[in-house]
């Protein structure tokens, strides 16, 4: 039987690694963007064939999804899952925004959204099934007061998931997003001075359940979305934030 082929476009940080390495002990052949070091041996060691891709960590730019995909279709033929993690957060009051500021947030956190579907979603159409994810933010679904338009633009990239997945719902393909917040990696802590051990305890204190989260934690989640066995859901989103947005 041939092995599901699954794309994630960014395997340096966040869920990335992870997903990448549950989804290769899950019988997947991968395509990776930008693989963290070592990474690629790893995920071969696991069993995967893999396609490596690099140069394509922007995804504001429509080459850059269109590329990755495209080395994907033309290595293996086929892609069965993708995971698309977008985004460039911006902090600051709305009223001291400026246009290229949003034009900025827009880039990054809705128009990355919108070339990563009209890129995935056709292969997979054609091919009469598929599942996508796509990672936006926590915030996408409540307000982020220090961050607005970061969090208007991903409140957008939610809602143009979920129409889309609803317009194509009897396709085969599913298209869920995925938000995290307070998640437990260098990017995050290097963002909130979450490693200083006061400055953490004062986050986790924001939280419900009194931890950042682990990016293994997401990666499983998210695994399960991906990995063929779970295909009755579609136009979701869905909230990984210890909490964060049940409060």
């Amino acid at each position: 039987m041939n092995r599901r082929v699954a794309l994630v476009t960014d395997a340096a940080m966040h869920l990335g690694p992870d997903l990448a390495r549950e989804l290769a002990r899950r019988g997947h052949d991968l395509v990776v963007g930008e693989p963290a070091e070592g990474l690629v041996a790893e995920l071969e060691g696991l069993g995967a064939a893999v396609e490596a891709v690099s140069g394509v960590e922007d995804l504001s730019d429509p080459d850059s999804i269109q590329l990755v995909v495209s080395r994907g279709l033309e290595r293996f033929g086929r892609l069965d899952s993708a995971c698309v993690r977008t985004g460039r957060i911006e902090i600051g009051p709305t009223l001291d925004a400026t246009m290229d500021t949003l034009n900025s947030q827009v880039a990054h956190n809705l128009a990355a959204v919108l070339h990563a579907i009209q890129a995935i979603l056709p292969p997979m159409l054609e091919q009469g099934g598929g599942q996508v994810v796509i990672v936006t933010s926590g915030t996408g679904d409540r307000p982020a007061v220090a961050a607005p338009l970061y969090s208007a633009t991903r409140a957008a990239a939610n809602m143009l998931v979920r129409a889309t997945a609803l317009d194509m719902a009897d396709s085969g393909v599913t298209l869920n997003a995925v938000g995290t917040n307070y998640l437990d990696y260098p990017k995050f802590r290097e963002a909130t001075g979450a490693d200083d051990p006061a400055i953490r305890e004062a986050i986790e204190r924001q939280i419900p359940m009194r931890r950042l989260g682990q990016p293994e934690e997401v990666a499983h989640f998210v695994a399960a979305l991906l990995d063929g066995k779970s295909n009755f859901q579609t136009g979701q989103f869905f909230a990984l934030s210890g909490g964060w947005n049940a409060a």
